[in-house]
């Protein structure tokens, strides 16, 4: 966090898109699978994300591929790689492929002591319980913070399991906390095999792309050049979807790819959603920190009189939050940025909060944390995915997401099942005077806001981070 306060100004220039056209193609147009509605799922909680993980990994037959930011060292990580070996050698004709981040799996939690990482745990394994688990670590830049590898999807056989979260004891409800994101589990052969291909062909194939469970890794430095073909690589990849008429009553569901500024065909849909929706807008974000086109939808929204609803964490559900019991770090300054934010956009929409036309909900439960994403536009259409919707997710990682259209509304009730768990813990914002004011943040805290208020350092951070 002290580096980024010093960050060169060039960095902002990979953050900012140059002035375009909004896009034009009707998600209507875009190639779909044709899925039934009983293939589709959604699973509420952090159990269930649990139980339905190690499940899938014992029933598996064929393949199992896995893309996180990270699996983690820690109670919940090991139990996920013993799984994974468990399955091998039940089956050891399963081929079993892990990807991850290069940079995050190669160093410590952030404010903790330095540390080899996860990918110590990866070779401690494979030393002893040999081959079987391969695991990738996927360079999306030659830095962590210019971008990581923000891609999700499980595949197991026939079945996808998408979630936004990584995997750890916090993500998967251990030790009596957790951290809420998304789950969503949906049969569909072609879609998984779709899935499963695009990891194939552009992480496996990769000469950027390196084993994290060998011994001798190479060094950063000296596969920048395979990096920067990589990044080359990613900007013209797509998933394989085919073209077809979509059968009554089935649900379209389009993997779609984000990276970079331009030609983001995730962002794309986002922005297709918002901009088409004429009922109702549901927005779910973990850092309230959006993208200028989104701000921009959501305003053309709000004017044609759509109903918009946004749930994000309440500051101290967030994942960087330092109670004021413990010792403060620089680090611990990113959710008053965020809830900053959030008060300045309340502020400025208080007409439509106060008619109902603009709710805002904060969720807290506990010293839980907070981590959902998605959307969801009038009753047909609905977005899963890891993309944060901020700009290091709009710019800067690598993204990926489900689109689904359901223009027959057979999903209606799953997703207002799902909204309605979400609610639980989430209290509604009246107005902008219900957020603390930043006169009475913590000392430390202000002054570091005052700072880079100064010299609008500010607006660098939040696209960072």
């Amino acid at each position: 966090m002290n580096k980024l306060i010093n960050a060169p100004r060039r960095i902002a220039r990979r953050l900012v898109s140059p002035l375009r056209p909004p896009p034009r193609a009707s998600l209507a147009t875009l190639p779909a699978f044709a899925v039934p509605t009983d293939a589709i799922e959604a699973l509420h909680g952090p159990q269930a994300l649990h139980h339905a993980l190690l499940a899938e990994i014992a029933q598996a037959t064929r393949r199992i591929v896995i893309v996180a930011l990270y699996l983690q060292d820690d109670e919940a990580g090991r139990e996920v790689m013993d799984a994974l070996y468990a399955a091998h050698a039940r089956q050891p004709g399963l081929q079993i492929d892990v990807f991850v981040d290069w940079h995050r799996a190669q160093r410590g939690l952030i404010g903790k002591q330095k540390s080899p990482g996860n990918a110590a745990m990866y070779r401690d394994q494979a030393q002893r319980l040999g081959a079987g688990v391969r695991v990738w670590g996927v360079p999306v830049q030659n830095r962590e913070l210019l971008g990581v590898l923000h891609l999700k999807g499980f595949v197991f056989d026939d079945t996808v399991l998408y979630s936004g979260a990584s995997l750890n004891d916090v993500y998967l409800g251990k030790h009596g906390r957790y951290r809420l994101d998304r789950c969503h589990r949906i049969h569909d052969a072609a879609l998984a095999e779709s899935m499963a291909a695009f990891a194939q062909r552009h992480f496996r194939d990769s000469e950027a792309v390196r084993r994290l469970d060998l011994p001798d890794l190479p060094s950063t430095r000296s596969l920048l050049p395979a990096i920067r073909a990589f990044r080359q690589q990613l900007q013209q990849a797509a998933y394989d979807v085919p073209r077809a008429a979509l059968p009554e009553g089935a649900v379209a569901v389009t993997p779609l790819k984000g990276f970079g500024r331009t030609d983001n065909a995730l962002n794309d849909a986002m922005l297709a959603l918002l901009r088409g929706a004429q009922q109702r807008i549901v927005l779910l974000t973990p850092y309230f920190n959006l993208p200028g086109p989104v701000r921009a939808a959501l305003g053309q929204a709000l004017r044609r009189g759509c109903r918009v609803e946004i749930m994000v964490g309440d500051k101290t559900a967030n994942d960087f939050y330092i109670p004021p019991t413990q010792p403060f770090r620089t680090i611990g300054l990113l959710p008053y940025l965020y809830e900053n934010n959030l008060r300045r956009f309340a502020r400025a929409h208080a007409r439509q909060i106060a008619s109902g036309q603009l709710v805002l909900w904060l969720w807290r439960d506990g010293d839980n944390s907070y981590h959902l994403k998605g959307l969801f536009a009038d009753d047909d259409g609905a977005l899963l995915t890891g993309h944060n919707l901020n700009p290091r997710a709009w710019a800067l990682d690598l993204e990926n997401g489900l689109l689904l259209r359901d223009p027959s509304h057979r999903l209606h009730a799953m997703h207002e099942a799902e909204w309605a768990a979400l609610r639980v813990h989430a209290t509604r914002v009246a107005s902008h005077h219900a957020l603390q004011s930043p006169r009475s943040y913590p000392p430390e805290v202000r002054r570091l806001l005052r700072r880079l208020s100064r010299v609008r350092l500010d607006r660098l951070v939040n696209r960072l981070l």
